[in-house]
């Protein structure tokens, strides 16, 4: 039982690292791409008003929650794993 524990905890720490990680990525990939839009546009006013306007509706978008797959994918894999090897 004890080796479970130590699993889950090292694994949720690992698994939270990568999931940082990837929402630090994720979010720069967004600002760059809005930086080029404003760019390529040749848009007037305020830059940064535009880009942080369009990272709180990425904030909100499904490509954000879909990260969150980082947590269930392996856990899930984890399970299933367990499972068929205790059970069959």
């Amino acid at each position: 039982m004890f080796a479970l524990l130590r699993l889950s905890v090292i694994g949720f720490v690992v698994l939270t690292v990568i999931y940082v990680c990837l929402s630090f990525y994720s979010r720069a990939v967004r600002r760059g791409k809005l930086e080029a839009e404003w760019d390529e546009e040749g848009m007037t006013g305020d830059k940064e008003a535009w880009v942080d306007e369009g990272l709180e509706d990425y904030d909100g978008s499904l490509r954000r929650k879909l990260i969150l797959g980082v947590y269930i994918v392996p856990v899930t894999l984890v399970i299933l794993l367990i499972y068929f090897v205790n059970f069959y």
